[in-house]
């Protein structure tokens, strides 16, 4: 299994989540989250904005389907400027549901 954290536009966030959902992934968290790139920020006329606020989605996958799932992301969060996002994917070794005690997805 992976865990895919995936850092957004806030204008892009429901079209990605909208995607995935269609897609059969409605299982995610969602949380606004605030921060920067590599640029550190962006500067529009004499305002300097070093943090900029983002949605982070976190979902947890098969390994096999990880690919499917970025590329959804990839593709619906895209606008070809700074400051789309980044995708970063991380192993998951157990996952337990609190409510039935149960281990597995």
């Amino acid at each position: 299994m992976k865990m895919i954290r995936a850092i957004v536009r806030p204008d892009k966030a429901e079209t990605v989540v909208n995607s995935l959902s269609d897609s059969g992934y409605v299982a995610l968290t969602k949380m606004d989250v605030i921060g920067r790139g590599k640029q550190k920020g962006i500067q529009l006329d004499n305002i300097y904005y070093d943090e900029l606020p983002k949605v982070m989605l976190m979902l947890v996958t098969p390994s096999e389907e990880t690919s499917k799932v970025v590329d959804i992301i990839n593709e619906t969060a895209f606008t070809g400027n700074f400051g789309d996002g980044k995708i970063f994917i991380s192993p998951v070794e157990e996952v337990y549901t609190v409510r039935t005690r149960s281990k597995g997805l």
